[in-house]
C-alpha cells in the first residue's frame, strides 16, 4: 500500500520542525519509568526522537493514512501501533499496572479532555509532557491570583509538578495554526497523598471556578453547605485566590460538615 503523508484530522496541526521535536523529547526524564506512550504521531516527526529515547514506545492513533506512513517510515513500530481514540483506552488493560509517561503534539480541540484523563489515571502515569495550545498551557502551569488560573491550574497542580517549559510559533507546523503553541511537563509529586474525598475535591473545584467572579459563600451555593460552615472566612476568597494546598482544605471542612448533595 502506498504511504503518503496523512490529511490534518482531530483539529490536528502536525509538527515539521525536527529541532522543535527534539526539544520535545528531551523533556522526558527517565527516573520513574520505562515505558512511554505518545498520542497523535501522525507523521513521526517526534517520534523518531522517541525511538531514541526508548526501547518501550508504544503510539496510539486514531488515523488510518497516519498508520500506514508510521508502519512504512518506522517498521519497528509496527507491534506498537495502537489504532485507537485515546480518551476511550483502557490503559490500566493495555499496560498493567506499569507506569509509563505520556507526550505528544496534542490536538486542540481534545487537549483538556487528554488531561483530565492523565489526572484520572495519574497513579500509574508519573510524568506527562507535551504541545498545547500556548493558553490551555500557561493555564495548566498558572499560579493563584492570575485571571489564567481555573480548573486545570489547580487540579494539574494538586498532584503534579508543572512546568512551562517553552514556547512554539505557528511557521513550524502544517497547517500553521493562527496562535502560539507551548510545551509543559507535568511530573507526579511523590511521598502524596490527597487527604480529602477525591471526587468532592473535584466537583468543589469544578462548581467554584463556573462563577469565578463570585466569593466561594455564592459560587458553591448549588452545594447547600450550612450555614455554620460557610461563615468560615475561607468562603469570603473568590477560587482564584485558593492554591491547591487551599482548595483540599476547604474541601477537608466540606467533607467533614453536614454536606449534602
Amino acid at each position: 500500500m502506498k504511504s503518503v503523508a496523512p490529511k490534518k484530522h482531530l483539529g490536528q496541526h502536525f509538527l515539521t520542525a525536527p529541532d522543535i521535536a527534539r526539544k520535545i523529547a528531551d523533556t522526558l526524564k527517565f527516573d520513574t519509568f520505562k515505558r512511554v506512550l505518545e498520542i497523535g504521531p501522525g507523521t513521526g516527526v517526534l517520534t523518531q526522537f522517541l525511538l531514541h529515547k526508548t526501547e518501550d514506545l508504544t503510539v496510539v492513533e486514531v488515523d488510518t493514512e497516519s498508520i500506514v506512513y508510521l508502519e512504512n517510515h518506522y517498521p519497528q513500530l509496527k507491534k506498537r501501533i495502537l489504532q485507537q481514540d485515546f480518551l476511550k483506552m483502557d490503559i490500566k488493560a493495555i499496560f498493567q499496572n506499569h507506569p509509563l509517561a505520556i507526550i505528544g503534539n496534542f490536538p486542540y480541540n481534545i487537549s483538556t479532555q487528554i488531561v483530565f484523563k492523565v489526572l484520572e489515571h495519574r497513579h500509574q502515569i508519573p510524568f506527562f509532557s507535551g504541545m498545547f495550545q500556548k493558553e490551555v498551557a500557561e493555564r495548566i502551569c498558572e499560579t493563584a491570583g492570575s485571571k489564567k488560573y481555573g480548573i486545570l491550574s489547580v487540579l494539574c497542580q494538586v498532584f503534579y509538578n508543572t512546568n512551562y517549559c517553552f514556547t512554539v510559533k505557528p511557521g513550524v507546523f502544517h497547517p500553521p495554526p493562527k496562535v502560539d503553541s507551548g510545551v509543559i511537563t507535568l511530573s507526579r509529586k511523590t511521598d502524596f497523598e490527597l487527604s480529602c474525598d477525591e471526587a468532592l475535591l473535584f466537583k468543589v473545584v469544578k462548581t467554584s471556578f463556573q462563577q469565578r467572579r463570585k466569593t466561594l459563600r455564592n459560587s458553591l451555593k448549588s452545594l447547600a453547605l450550612p450555614k455554620n460552615l460557610t461563615e468560615d472566612s475561607i468562603f469570603d476568597q473568590r477560587p482564584e485566590k485558593l492554591t491547591g494546598t487551599a482548595f483540599i482544605a476547604l474541601t477537608q471542612k466540606i467533607e467533614n460538615g453536614s454536606f449534602s448533595n
